[in-house]
């Protein structure tokens, strides 16, 4: 990647991204962030430029600066992503670390944060806008979504499929050929042998249905 990065999100997210794309030795031009008490700010030595919507700094993007949305909430996630598709007509571009094992033989879509130490096996298909934590596996041949979350540690086994929005958290793992439903939220730690429905969470080894 030739041109510099704008990182939407000055929060833990986007500082480990800065330093995802500094691995790949690609400069990162600055922050937008919606607090105001961030702006004008430097944050790990990058200025907090401005807001989300600022639009002197939006029309740098697909002209000298490219994007990336680094937030955790996935409704404001959309929102900024929908943003750059409509009015900058961009994509946003993966944020892949350097010590990261990426399959040339993945299929792997925009925006994707993936950070040190994920593996991405080959034939797995990965979606756009996902957040892959430190030390995540998607095996060979696993399908995941668009919007999804896999914490630190967590395993997706071959063949298994997730689903868009689909939060599994640290440490979990999803047996292989295992179908995991739209939305659906996985508990930390928790072991996955069956599938889980659209919506629903589920926790435990195995893992059940939470009871409300």
């Amino acid at each position: 990647m030739e041109n510099p990065v704008i990182i939407f999100g000055a929060n833990y997210l986007g500082r480990a991204a800065k330093e995802i794309f500094e691995s790949n030795s690609v400069v990162v031009y600055g922050f937008l962030d919606d607090d105001k008490k961030l702006h004008t700010t430097e944050l790990d030595e990058v200025v907090v430029l401005g807001g989300m919507d600022d639009d002197g700094f939006l029309k740098l993007i697909g002209k000298k600066c490219e994007a990336f949305v680094a937030v955790d909430d996935n409704k404001l996630r959309k929102n900024v992503v929908g943003m750059l598709q409509e009015i900058r007509h961009v994509q946003p571009v993966n944020a892949i670390h350097s010590h990261a094992r990426v399959s040339p033989k993945a299929e792997l879509g925009h925006g994707n944060f993936i950070d040190s130490g994920a593996t991405v096996a080959p034939g797995a298909k990965i979606g756009s806008h996902g957040i892959f934590h430190v030390n995540s596996f998607v095996g060979v041949g696993a399908s995941v979504g668009d919007f999804v979350q896999l914490g630190a540690g967590s395993l997706i086994n071959p063949s298994a499929i997730i689903e868009d929005e689909v939060f599994i958290g640290s440490g979990a793992t999803i047996i292989s050929g295992v179908s995991i439903g739209k939305g659906a939220r996985i508990g930390a730690g928790s072991v996955v042998i069956g599938a889980v429905k659209a919506g629903e969470t589920v926790f435990g080894n195995p893992a059940q249905p939470m009871k409300s």
